[in-house]
Parts: C-alpha cells; structure tokens; sequence
C-alpha cells in the first residue's frame, strides 16, 4: 500500500512539474490518503502484536 502512495507522489511532482496543478493536487491527496491508512494499519499490527506477547516460536 505504501507503494502506491509513492507512485502517486510522483505522479503529482510529474504533473507539477509539466504545470497540471490539478492533476497534481488530486495525486497528492490519494498519495496522503493511502500513507495514512498504511500508518494506521502498521501501528494496529504492532499493537495486535504487542499484545499476542511478541513473535512465537523464539526461545
């Protein structure tokens, strides 16, 4: 997911670049979009995990 957030951040510097300012601004907003909720999905899985007691199977 966070793959996706940097292809559409590159596409908004492309598309500022060439002067689109809409398209960029579009690109920028899924961009922060899909960061945020691959945030909150990394911090829910560290809590899920913290709270499972940490990785099994280490001794």
């Amino acid at each position: 997911m966070l793959y996706w957030a940097l292809v559409f951040f590159v596409i908004a510097i492309v598309a500022a670049a060439l002067g689109f300012g809409g398209i960029a601004g579009a690109a920028v907003s899924i961009a922060q979009v899909i960061f945020y909720i691959a945030l909150i999905l990394l911090v829910v899985s560290l809590v899920m995990g913290l709270m499972r007691g940490g990785p099994r199977g280490v001794p």
